[in-house]
């Protein structure tokens, strides 16, 4: 039956092929002879083995021709559906391969290779995918040709043709798997020269294929192909980041000779973890846990001490799951090959490259755990450069690696380490990853070495005013405070010689209330009421700590600024230690010393004045130390010294001066004590450039004479109101006003002395002037002056009236000059 079906097909296709083998026969002739064919063979419903018959003995060879040859597009386009009709349906495809490879090298492989259609091409190798499907094993002669042509076609200019390509290498590895190693490698090149093709279908099958070749092929192509697989980890397409994950995950559980290339592919493994998309991330763990299981039955005998007497870590990172055993011991006997590549990685140029590896590095260490501890010098090194990246999620990863040395490595080690970097030039990422590392343990066994950390990071503290350093310094204790909590306490002084330093340094307000933060909650854990008892506890030793070395401060010693926020910070305490602070400011404030330090201690000391019963004499200690003050510290800086630095201190000083008499925490028999000493320098100062200086020295001289001004001889009282007169000259309305209030003190003084009859002239004079400033140009002090003249109007009222009547005519305000006759009157008319 077969034989008689083939006969009769055989029969009806003579026609159309001897037209087909005739050399003139043209295009429209070559053309009807394919259609009938196709009538003959595809379109009537034949048996295999008639198929097979006819396919093999009469229609491979012209066919093959055509295809190869015919000048015409839809000639050659159904000779290929003609062919692949007959290698789908025949018994035998396996008979058309001498015939038809050549054909298919001469139509898709160069030179030779000329198919201008696209299509056609890809119809080229998908009939050379269908050969490789239909002949599997018979196809082992002609390996080189496949190859041949599949390395031009991997690199065609369309891209489907690049994709069946791909498909077309994986079947030939599958075809072939005992010799297909022999001509693997040829595949590698144009694999690599497409695998960052513009399409990312293009790039998945790429990558599939890739792991066909090398799986079935030659292994040690994995070094060929591995940069650009990882490179593929970045790709923006999910579906070809799963692509590589799948390939890698089946060279690591099937590969022969994976266990050479497990320090190569383990990282690309890993590296999916981080992956954004959660699919891939499950592929990842999924084939990560059976390439662990799979380790650990190959190597049971090696691990049967470990499988059984395998205990969890009683510290361990919350919410994260420890990987199996299988999946730890891979990773630690090949972190040594692993982890150099890593670290360079992570200081690479590229962003995305670091942030990948950084992502990696976190996986690696939670795998290691405390195998660690054997690379711990390479890994702070990197660390160390890692957290100071520009790139946030690099420093964010850097840092939860840094936890994790915490976990698993013993501090005697890491601890160790870290604060010898301290010793060299210390840097803002050694302390973030000693505070990762103080995080990533745990209280008790930081407790042995709570007082050299405590020690480390105050000195660290020192020499340095780098803002962002101080803040890195700030969240170490932070985290010492939140894990050591009341462990604390024997470390409490060296943690609050940091948090004074971080407060002081210039320009850090933001760090300052963290710092408030921070002390709160270290007393918190001592059980104290707030921070203030923290100073309680320490301030004499913190005074005694900054002063150290005050004999030689300069403007430029740090030492002050840590003075001013223990003096200014620490409230009414700073009460409790005043002879340590009075000795600092005796001896740091003599005009011997830098002027510029001086100044800065002064406004300090003006500070704390203005709120004195608050802060230096909380504690109702300081009238003792009132003599040392005024004396030895305020007058020796009250001297007349040339320069802008110099009249600044004076006007400090000044300040320093009103701010004790104005909080009156000078009694008045203090006050008679030292005034005979004051008065010069105030009087002086009276003529300062300086407005405020002037206007607090006519303040200061005011107190005096309300207070003791009826104990002043003649020589005190002349020499006060001539230079108190003066200053109704000034060119502030503000200090022309507290004049004119001084001399009000100066009469109410000058009544009840016993000198008064002896001021007659003084008396006279200053009345005279007294109503020539009647006529200031700012009417608060016109007013200011007619209370003065009111005021003294008793002393001498006759001589006052013959003064008003004889200037009265001169003034531009004569009102004021009939006010005061009228306060004259009466105050005569009610007298006894």
């Amino acid at each position: 039956m077969a034989a008689a079906g083939a006969a009769e097909v055989a029969q009806a296709l003579s026609r159309p092929l001897s037209c087909l083998q005739e050399p003139d026969c043209g295009r429209a002739a070559r053309l009807r002879a394919l259609e009938a064919i196709r009538a003959e063979v595809q379109e009537r419903p034949l048996s295999g083995a008639v198929v097979q018959e006819v396919f093999g003995a009469q229609l491979v060879r012209p066919l093959a021709r055509c295809l190869a040859g015919d000048a015409a597009e839809r000639c050659r386009d159904l000779a290929l559906q003609l062919l692949r009709h007959g290698l789908s349906h025949g018994d035998r495809p396996g008979e058309a391969l001498p015939v038809l490879l050549p054909a298919l090298a001469q139509r898709l492989c160069p030179p030779q290779g000329a198919e201008p259609s696209e299509e056609l091409r890809l119809g080229l190798v998908q009939l050379l995918s269908l050969l490789l499907r239909r002949c599997g094993a018979a196809l082992v002669p002609y390996l080189a040709e496949v190859i041949r042509i599949l390395q031009a076609t991997l690199l065609d200019q369309y891209a489907e043709v690049r994709r069946e390509s791909c498909r077309c290498a994986v079947a030939c590895a599958q075809a072939m798997p005992e010799h297909f190693h022999m001509q693997s490698e040829s595949l590698i090149k144009p694999l690599m020269q497409t695998i960052s093709h513009q399409h990312y279908r293009v790039r998945v099958d790429v990558i599939q294929a890739t792991g066909a070749v090398i799986q079935f092929g030659n292994g040690k192509s994995v070094d060929d192909v591995l940069s650009h697989l990882a490179q593929r980890l970045f790709d923006e397409i999910p579906k070809v980041r799963h692509a590589v994950t799948t390939v890698i995950g089946e060279w690591l559980l099937h590969l022969r000779d994976r266990y050479s290339y497990f320090h190569k592919l383990i990282p690309l493994l890993l590296g999916s973890f981080s992956d954004e998309i959660p699919e891939n991330v499950k592929l990842a763990w999924t084939y990560w846990e059976k390439i662990g299981l799979q380790w650990e039955k190959e190597n049971e005998e090696d691990l049967k001490d470990k499988m059984d007497f395998s205990v969890s870590p009683s510290h361990y990172p919350k919410g994260v799951t420890r990987p199996g055993l299988g999946c730890r011991e891979l990773v630690s006997r090949n972190l040594s090959k692993i982890l150099p590549g890593l670290c360079h990685d992570i200081t690479d140029w590229v962003e995305s490259t670091r942030v990948k590896a950084s992502q990696l590095l976190y996986t690696l260490l939670l795998h290691a755990e405390d195998h660690i501890t054997q690379h711990m010098e390479l890994l702070l090194r990197t660390l160390y450069q890692a957290c100071l990246d520009e790139e946030s999620d690099v420093v964010k990863n850097c840092v939860k690696a840094a936890e994790l040395i915490g976990t698993f490595v013993s501090p005697k080690v890491s601890l160790r380490l870290i604060t010898s970097a301290f010793g060299k030039t210390p840097k803002p990422s050694c302390i973030m990853v000693l505070t990762a590392v103080i995080r990533g343990s745990t209280k008790e066994i930081l407790q042995p070495h709570l007082t050299d950390l405590g020690n480390t990071l105050s000195q660290a503290g020192q020499g340095s005013e780098e803002v962002f350093y101080m803040e890195q310094l700030l969240y170490c204790v932070q985290a010492l405070i939140e894990i050591c909590r009341e462990d604390c306490k024997e470390i409490s002084l060296q943690l609050m010689k940091v948090l004074v330093t971080v407060m002081a340094l210039p320009c850090s307000q933001h760090l300052k209330e963290k710092v408030e933060e921070t002390m709160s909650s270290l007393a918190e854990v001592q059980q104290l009421d707030n921070f203030l008892c923290l100073y309680k506890q320490h301030i004499i030793q913190l005074l005694e700590w900054v002063s150290v070395s005050h004999n030689s401060w300069t403007c430029y010693s740090p030492e002050i600024l840590q003075l001013d926020v223990i003096a200014t910070h620490s409230g009414p305490v700073i009460g409790e230690a005043l002879n340590n602070f009075i000795l600092i400011l005796k001896t740091c404030l003599q005009p011997n010393k830098d002027p510029q330090m001086r100044l800065k201690l002064f406004t300090v000391l003006s500070q704390l004045l203005q709120k004195g019963s608050e802060t230096l004499n909380s504690q109702g200690l300081f009238p003792r130390y009132l003599e040392t003050v005024i004396k030895d510290i305020l007058a020796p800086n009250l001297q007349w010294h040339a320069g802008r630095t110099a009249a600044a201190i004076r006007t400090t000083a000044v300040s320093c001066l009103w701010a004790l008499i104005h909080c009156e925490i000078l009694a008045p028999e203090e006050i008679l004590k030292v005034k005979d000493g004051l008065m010069p320098q105030i009087i002086a100062a009276m003529d300062e450039d300086s407005k405020m200086t002037r206007l607090m020295a006519c303040r200061i001289v005011g107190v005096l004479l309300k207070v003791c001004g009826r104990q002043f001889d003649e020589d005190n009282f002349t020499k006060t109101y001539t230079e108190v007169l003066k200053r109704l000259d000034d060119a502030s309305c503000d200090v022309r006003l507290a004049a004119a209030r001084t001399l009000a003190h100066w009469f109410r003084s000058l009544k009840d002395s016993d000198v008064r009859s002896a001021m007659e002239a003084q008396v006279e004079f200053l009345y005279q002037e007294l109503l020539i400033h009647l006529d200031d140009p700012d009417e608060n002090t016109q007013k200011a002056v007619l209370e003065v003249l009111k005021e003294g109007s008793d002393i001498y009222p006759e001589l006052l009236v013959r003064e008003i009547e004889g200037a009265v005519h001169k003034h531009r305000t004569p009102a004021y000059c009939n006010q005061l006759l009228r306060h004259i009157q009466s105050a005569r008319e009610s007298a006894p």
